[in-house]
């Protein structure tokens, strides 16, 4: 009797908390039919769908931006495939707790014939102690593994849990797939705010589909915070409008992991508008990275580089631009130096393009490194000592530019391994086409300065 009635107190408990746990929480999908989005993943016919189905599970990595569904989806597999959950984060959970999980996992193993599935949170931050408790039982089959990440696994999990898992990378959710999550939180009368009788206009949903960038917890945790807020009005309804939303939401929510894919991503996003004279686009990316947090310097430093890879010979003055704006950065700070870096990307933008220098220096370190390595000739070797160009003959020959019309002679500055190679091709853009044919019309006949 004494034990009946600790488990209805220890149930009465779970209840309790369950009720008082975010809406986020206490909507997340219990069955497949209840995952929105993902379809790439999870439409019929889809591998990882025919798996759970199946019940042929392996050990999975699920990677993905912050409310797309990595948890959901693990308990939604354990559900469906008549598993238990084990679920720890890598962080928190030490050696000891792994031992503890894997023991039961074995119990059930043996004595009830159940499978478990191991849910490890933040498992880019497993360290070698943990894996090696883990490892053996991954592969004897005691538990399935399944691990959730924001971060790129490739990169940054465990190269021998990668080597053991399958990788499946969610997107953020789309528009439709919002909706109908929150469409589904407001009529819910268990899980949901269907007893509250929330009414809410298109417009506000709009907002909060835009504001949350494919997060579903943004979203259910803005309308939760925007419907319990609001008054009932006389008939009992809250009627959360679009100022309630702005309100909760506060800000636009942007994705952005500044040691992971969201860094690498923006950046290249930001080069390529720039590469492609695009500089609305340009600013744009500049925007979304400052507003993350994204460090100025390195922006800076990128558009430095740049400068002189697409832009080039084409307008010099682009680097010049870029180099002036990286200052800025150091010698005035944000958020005033958010101005000259926009002036620079805007610069660099709409500047002419050619990647002639880059290519240039590409060809001849690709020379030095394959090509016989001639000593410099003696006509451009430093006599220094008069002994030394006497008896060696260091500077013999040479021929001083400034003795001869318009201060150019030609001769030979390679050394003979590679003195036939041209290495810089002037474009007809900007300022390189009158470079171009300085070039052509001093080395007439020796060299061709043509595009490749």
């Amino acid at each position: 009797m004494a034990k009946d009635r600790l488990d209805l107190f220890k149930q009465g408990a779970a209840d309790r908390l369950a009720s008082e746990a975010p809406l986020a929480a206490r909507m997340r999908p219990r069955t497949l039919e209840e995952l929105a989005g993902q379809e790439h993943l999870l439409a019929p016919g889809k591998v990882l769908r025919r798996a759970i189905e199946r019940g042929e599970l392996t050990s999975l990595i699920l990677y993905g931006p912050p409310g797309t569904g990595k948890t959901s989806l693990a308990h939604v597999i354990a559900r469906h495939t008549d598993s238990d959950v084990e679920q720890v984060n890598a962080v928190t959970a030490g050696v000891a707790e792994l031992r503890e999980v894997i023991a039961r996992a074995k119990d059930r193993r043996l004595l009830h014939g159940r499978r478990t599935i191991l849910f490890i949170d933040e498992i880019h931050r497993f360290n070698k102690a943990q894996q090696d408790v883990l490892l053996p039982h991954v592969e004897d089959g005691t538990v399935v593994l399944i691990g959730a990440t924001t971060e790129n696994p490739f990169f940054e999990v465990n190269s021998t849990l990668v080597s053991r898992s399958r990788i499946f990378r969610l997107e953020p959710l789309g528009a439709d797939a919002l909706r109908t999550i929150l469409r589904r939180a407001l009529t819910d009368p268990e899980r949901g705010l269907g007893a509250f009788r929330v009414e809410i206009g298109d417009d506000a949903i709009a907002h909060l589909i835009e504001v949350s960038n494919g997060d579903a917890r943004i979203a259910l945790n803005a309308l939760e915070l925007a419907a319990m807020t609001t008054l009932p009005n006389a008939e009992g309804v809250r009627d959360v409008t679009l100022a309630s939303i702005e309100d909760a939401a506060q800000r636009r929510a942007l994705v952005y992991d500044r040691a992971g894919d969201g860094h690498y991503d923006h950046i290249s996003a930001f080069i390529k508008s720039m590469r492609g004279s695009d500089p609305d686009a340009a600013v744009y990316w500049m925007a979304r990275m400052l507003a993350a947090g994204e460090d100025a310097r390195f922006i800076a430093r990128r558009m430095v580089v740049h400068a002189a890879e697409d832009v080039g010979m084409a307008d010099p003055m682009a680097l010049v631009v870029a180099t002036a704006a990286a200052h800025a950065v150091e010698f005035v700070g944000l958020p005033e130096a958010r101005i000259p870096m926009a002036e620079a990307a805007i610069y660099i933008a709409t500047a002419p393009k050619s990647n002639a220098v880059v290519r240039a220096i590409g060809s001849a370190m690709a020379d030095v490194e394959e090509r016989r390595a001639d000593p410099v000739p003696i006509h451009l070797r430093e006599p220094g000592h008069p002994m030394v160009a006497q008896r060696l003959g260091h500077g013999a020959g040479y021929k001083y530019a400034h003795d001869f019309p318009g201060g150019f002679v030609p001769q030979q500055y390679l050394p003979d391994s590679v003195k036939d190679r041209v290495y810089y091709h002037p474009t007809g853009a900007g300022l390189e086409a009158e470079i171009r044919r300085r070039l052509e019309r001093w080395w007439k006949g020796i060299k061709r300065y043509v595009p490749e």
